[in-house]
């Protein structure tokens, strides 16, 4: 009998962090020619986390392997100071990459604030697609970030899947999709998302595949794990400013719902996923 999966995760306490201090904001350039602006990062196992918000309530766990160097946050842009003072930037002939970066952060922030979706959530599941990865093509054919198949792709008006910013909107846009169609149940979204909606209507939930369980359980995961993150810092900010007074509450196995700046909790039951 296949037991359910818990849907908040606490880091293991066995896990070793190796930190690695950044006294200014950083980017850190990857492979794929991504650029991801953070505060800090810290080694765990063989991921990187990059810390997008000063406070830690907001990161983005990419390999390590994929990252091919930092380099020092530019400094806000000054005021222009003539027309089209803008458009004459040139790259720093110093910059070790020739390729353009792309700011991921504000790819996805932008694309979830269009259709009404979490970032965190987003960028989740980008990384179990293709661990952030533009050029990510899967043995079925699927492509980009989000792995959009090319039958789906075009449905969704997205004429080049290697081109980030559709790829991401795409993909948004078809999770909001599956999201409404589901009534905003997370773990049936995200399996019909991998193996299809009309699987998920055949058996009345996630399919008994383990690819497709394993997937949503790993999105699950590290969607809870971002979500407890910021609700202890959250907590933290809470208790420095009534230093005085001191709440108990209570831990449910319950996930923040995808939707942006809803305020609500959805249960998250994803019975027979294994973890």
């Amino acid at each position: 009998m296949l037991c359910s999966i818990p849907v908040r995760f606490a880091i293991a306490a066995m896990l070793t962090l190796a930190a690695l201090p950044c006294f200014a904001d950083e980017v850190a350039v990857l492979r794929n020619g991504f650029a991801i602006t953070h505060h800090r990062r810290e080694v765990v196992g063989d991921l990187t986390r990059l810390y997008i918000t000063a406070d830690g309530a907001s990161f983005v766990d990419v390999p390590t392997a994929d990252i091919e160097h930092y380099e020092a946050a530019p400094d806000p842009p000054p005021a222009p100071v003539q027309p089209f003072a803008k458009a004459t930037q040139r790259t720093s002939p110093n910059s070790s990459s020739q390729r353009p970066a792309l700011d991921l952060n504000q790819v996805v922030n932008e694309v979830s604030g269009r259709y009404r979706l979490d970032p965190d959530f987003v960028n989740s599941v980008i990384k179990a697609e293709s661990g952030f990865n533009v050029r990510a093509v899967s043995r079925k054919g699927a492509q980009g970030l989000m792995q959009l198949m090319p039958q789906t792709a075009s449905q969704l008006g997205v004429s080049n899947a290697f081109d980030p910013q559709a790829n991401v909107d795409g993909g948004t846009r078809y999770l909001r999709e599956l999201l409404e169609r589901y009534n905003f149940d997370m773990v049936k979204a995200l399996a019909a998302y991998n193996a299809g909606p009309q699987r998920v209507e055949h058996f009345g939930g996630v399919p008994p595949y383990s690819e497709t369980r394993a997937y949503v359980a790993r999105i699950v995961r590290d969607f809870n794990k971002k979500k407890t993150a910021q609700e202890k810092a959250a907590a933290r900010n809470a208790a420095a400013n009534k230093p005085a007074t001191r709440t108990k509450t209570s831990r449910a196995s319950t996930a923040k719902t995808p939707l942006a700046n809803t305020g609500t909790e959805a249960k998250v039951s994803s019975p027979g996923l294994n973890q």
